[in-house]
């Protein structure tokens, strides 16, 4: 399978390095592209002179920074037009480990058209998170896949496998959202159009360098989304119960 990572940054410099050489490192060759919002610390610059030395690298250039959500449409775009068979996404200030993505590409040819690497499955977690962001993440994806109807137990997580196919047909570059909600709108398009998903334990690390792009809005549209989409749903189907007579 050709396999190519996503990675949206903004910022991470101190990382970037860090992450492309561990990726490189994996036994499952994989192709990477950056997709970088203008970064002022130059981690774009620094991503293709890595992409010299290292290879398999290619830097997308955006001209101002615009959300996550934006990021990985501009991404998933340009890497759908590639001819990849699996498109994986995750964070770059290191707080996923790249040696997960095997496992997940072997999910991937048993037969799911989508992985979820997840927090919230036995054997996975969360380190070095203060007591109120793990409650906070905890009960925003219990509320999300109980009001949504979710297979998936941790619907905000940027770690991810998908198959071409399966991001193909859920249409990414169509989506609204642009925080967390982002990864929420995926799993539910996933879910409604019958893709099989899986999660894969993993342990969150919270970034030991940078700033956390993490804020008050992003969870405040995460939630009213959430809650947009449940009533949407349930309106759907009120609609289509059959009249008393």
């Amino acid at each position: 399978m050709r396999s190519v990572i996503v990675l949206p940054t903004y910022n991470e410099r101190e990382n970037i390095e860090i992450l492309l050489r561990a990726v490189r490192s994996l036994d499952a060759p994989i192709d990477v592209l950056v997709v970088d919002d203008d970064s002022p610390d130059g981690t774009a610059e620094a991503a293709r002179t890595l992409a010299d030395e290292l290879g398999g690298i290619d830097v997308l250039e955006r001209s101002d920074k615009e959300g996550l959500g934006s990021a990985y449409r501009a991404g998933f775009g340009c890497v759908l037009d590639a001819g990849y068979d699996v498109i994986v996404s995750m964070d770059a200030d290191l707080s996923h480990d790249p040696a997960v993505i095997p496992t997940m590409l072997e999910l991937i040819e048993g037969g799911a058209d989508a992985v979820i690497g997840s927090r919230y499955v036995p054997g996975g977690g969360t380190t070095d998170w203060p007591v109120h962001r793990r409650l906070l993440s905890r009960w925003g994806n219990t509320y999300t896949r109980i009001v949504l109807r979710l297979p998936a137990g941790d619907c905000t997580s940027g770690y991810r496998a998908y198959t071409a196919e399966a991001l193909r047909a859920i249409e990414p570059t169509t989506t609204q959202a642009e925080g967390y909600a982002f990864l929420t709108e995926l799993v539910r398009r996933l879910d409604r159009t019958g893709h099989t998903i899986a999660e894969t334990p993993i342990t969150f690390r919270d970034r030991e360098r940078g700033k956390s792009k993490m804020s008050g809005r992003i969870v405040a549209e995460s939630m009213w989304l959430v809650t947009s989409w449940a009533a949407a749903d349930a309106l759907r189907r009120f609609g289509r119960r059959p009249s008393q007579s």
